[in-house]
């Protein structure tokens, strides 16, 4: 038998569980490191004079940077590997982090922040992609689960690590830590982290079998054969390959269901505390509220998972986006009782983070290994669009005069025609 079928239908070891975790820890960081810049908004807006407009901007930055890191760094990964790929978006991550612990206008910091940005994208995309190829077919939705929830546990503990350092210390202290714990992640990962095995078996670099070997007896694997592979098509034609009769309808499809599904997450998580302020909370309610949804978020990307090993990805994908729409009209309507929005908060943010790992299952199931970092790149990138599009554009809505009740109406009506499009996604892609 094959090793990728040996993977795919053996029980899981130790050792995957613990790449896995590896991803998770990394994915852990990202979150600390791009939230940074949230923890410490009010510190770095009195240092630098800065209107709210300014820094909106400021706060964008970081996530332009994830678009970029996403479309232009994660492809590499088809081309040098996944754990190569990994190490270079780290080492990005932690200079950006470091540089930005000494900057000394908003316009140096916006910088550092989109260089920041640029590593998280590549973290994010080649994470995932790690995390899933080295699970078996029955535990990759977990594995992915796993890898997603590293980033809400980051940012929850970041937020808590951020209000600390700050009263001893100011906001740069934040974001030297963050250089710090990422490059300390890195010199760990340089040691122990391995090459994805669907990546050797199918690019087959200088020495792949001498890696092979390693890693398949770390799993238990004494005998393996390799499939068959074709290499017709050029490395320089990866992105073209995403359009192909083949994939072309997936892609579209999968384009939109990014960009709307990162569209309301971040518009829930970036909006929601000063809207429930303007709406007549205090500050502190607020912001606890907003906790209440993180914590959600965490559950919410590890239940996922296990949802997904009983029933077809894309089913549950559509019943988590469908639930979202509808708890997240429920949360608006009745936001002014503080119990009931903590509580339905924290169920919005497990369905809606939920919906996160969905997309990124989604994803490593339509492309196979050859084009999977190209294609996982391309659609995050598309997402992470509307992360940036969210905020600015809710706040030019309330600028004309819009409701906060309109607002999450709105979006849930965006999400329930995205429960649609994912039905609309061709069967076969969704097998592997």
């Amino acid at each position: 038998m094959n090793i990728l079928a040996q993977i795919n239908l053996k029980p899981m070891r130790s050792y995957q569980w613990f790449v896995i975790a590896m991803t998770a820890i990394m994915n852990m960081l990202d979150g600390f490191d791009v939230l940074a810049l949230a923890f410490t908004a009010s510190a770095i807006k009195e240092e630098f004079f800065l209107t709210s407009t300014a820094l909106g901007y400021l706060l964008s930055a970081g996530l332009i940077g994830m678009a970029l890191g996403s479309l232009f760094l994660a492809p590499l990964a088809d081309r040098i590997g996944r754990r190569p790929l990994l190490l270079i978006a780290v080492a990005i991550s932690a200079l950006g982090m470091l540089a930005a612990a000494f900057a000394h206008n908003p316009t140096s910091l916006a910088i550092y922040r989109i260089i920041t940005g640029i590593g998280v994208g590549g973290i994010l995309v080649g994470g995932n992609i790690l995390a899933s190829e080295y699970a078996s077919q029955k535990w990759r939705g977990v594995a992915i689960s796993i890898f997603i929830a590293g980033y809400s546990l980051g940012a929850v503990l970041g937020g808590i690590f951020a209000v600390i350092l700050q009263q001893y210390y100011d906001w740069r202290a934040v974001f030297l830590a963050g250089a710090i714990l990422t490059a300390i992640c890195f010199i760990i990962l340089l040691c122990y982290l391995p090459e994805s095995i669907d990546y050797l078996v199918n690019q087959r670099p200088h020495h792949f079998r001498q890696q092979l070997n390693k890693i398949s007896q770390r799993l238990g694997i004494t005998a393996y054969d390799l499939p068959c592979t074709t290499t017709t098509k050029s490395k320089a034609n990866l992105t073209i390959q995403l359009f192909s009769p083949t994939f072309l309808k997936a892609t579209l499809l999968l384009w939109f269901i990014f960009f709307s599904i990162m569209f309301a997450f971040y518009f829930v998580n970036f909006w929601t505390p000063t809207l429930l302020k303007e709406a007549g909370m205090t500050a502190q309610q607020s912001i606890s509220v907003g906790i209440m949804i993180s914590a959600g978020t965490v559950c919410g990307a590890t239940s996922y998972g296990f949802f997904a090993i009983r029933w077809r990805a894309n089913y549950v994908l559509m019943a988590f986006t469908l639930l979202a729409a509808m708890t997240m009209i429920l949360f608006i309507m009745l936001s002014a009782q503080l119990a009931l929005a903590m509580l339905i908060g924290v169920v919005l943010g497990f369905l809606i983070n939920g919906c996160i790992s969905g997309i990124y299952l989604l994803n490593t199931l339509i492309y196979p290994a050859k084009i999977r970092a190209t294609g996982v790149g391309w659609a995050v990138g598309i997402g992470r669009m509307g992360a940036i599009i969210a905020p600015i554009l809710a706040g030019a809505l309330l600028d004309l005069g819009w409701q906060k009740q309109s607002l999450y109406i709105g979006v849930a009506i965006i999400l329930v025609v995205t429960s649609l499009v994912i039905l609309a996604m061709p069967k076969q892609h969704l097998s592997r």
